[in-house]
């Protein structure tokens, strides 16, 4: 099992990023202690405190990690993540990697601790993918925004959405799909059509709820932020009734 976690300049964030993924490492672990997980954080142009943060976990965690990299892409720097991650297992032959199972968040997100028992569930289930639902961080954002964003995205099972914070693959349908592309944004949506092309098992899922950021300053010019940031402005030019 491991985890991967994008990161630009997110010190406000990360450090509750690190701790969700850690609580729900330890919860998997208590679970089913033969497997391990590895978390790598995938410092990417980082400027501010973000590499400090990630440095306090890895000190006292061994199952973390970081590597800095300078894409300044989400997919670049996921898709790169994943390839360390692999890389990491190729003396233990292909099947090892095969077998792994990729879990996807985001630095600005808070994973539920049942999200790995959660998620390896329904991988065990026949899933090859597993795409988690997404809340939004009432924190900063409108009641009429978050009113919208909920009601435009109902929280069911078999949902319609894709979420890169909430996103887990089996390492086979990883490599066989050919991985998340080198995008600035949206490479959650192209590997997931990618996978439903080739005929994988993609199940949806509002069990393992992700929370993330309600900013509306984006990361990506495409991304989640410029997307509510979208919303927002909608709602404000709608006329009164």
């Amino acid at each position: 099992m491991a985890v991967v976690i994008p990161v630009h300049n997110e010190e406000d964030h990360l450090d509750a990023a690190l701790t969700g993924v850690t609580a729900a490492a330890s919860r998997l672990q208590l679970a089913q202690p033969g497997i391990g997980v590895r978390v790598l954080v995938v410092l990417d142009s980082c400027t501010d405190g973000s590499a400090a943060i990630a440095a306090t976990f890895t000190a006292r965690n061994s199952c973390f990690s970081a590597v800095p990299v300078a894409f300044r892409s989400v997919g670049r720097s996921r898709r790169a993540g994943i390839w360390q991650v692999l890389g990491a297992l190729s003396d233990d032959g292909p099947e090892a990697a095969a077998g792994l199972w990729l879990a996807n968040t985001d630095a600005d997100s808070v994973v539920p601790d049942n999200w790995l028992v959660g998620q390896l569930e329904i991988a065990a289930a026949g899933a090859d993918a597993v795409l988690g639902s997404v809340e939004v961080d009432p924190a900063g954002v409108t009641p009429d925004l978050l009113s919208r964003w909920e009601s435009m995205h109902p929280f069911a099972e078999d949902h319609p959405h894709v979420f890169g914070a909430n996103f887990g693959i089996r390492g086979s349908a990883y490599l066989q799909a050919g991985g998340f592309p080198r995008h600035l944004a949206h490479e959650d949506r192209v590997l997931a059509a990618r996978l439903r092309e080739k005929g994988f098992d993609v199940r949806a899922t509002d069990t393992v709820r992700v929370r993330t950021s309600g900013r509306t300053q984006a990361r990506a010019p495409q991304g989640f932020g410029a997307y509510l940031r979208t919303l927002g402005m909608d709602i404000a030019l709608a006329p009164e009734n």
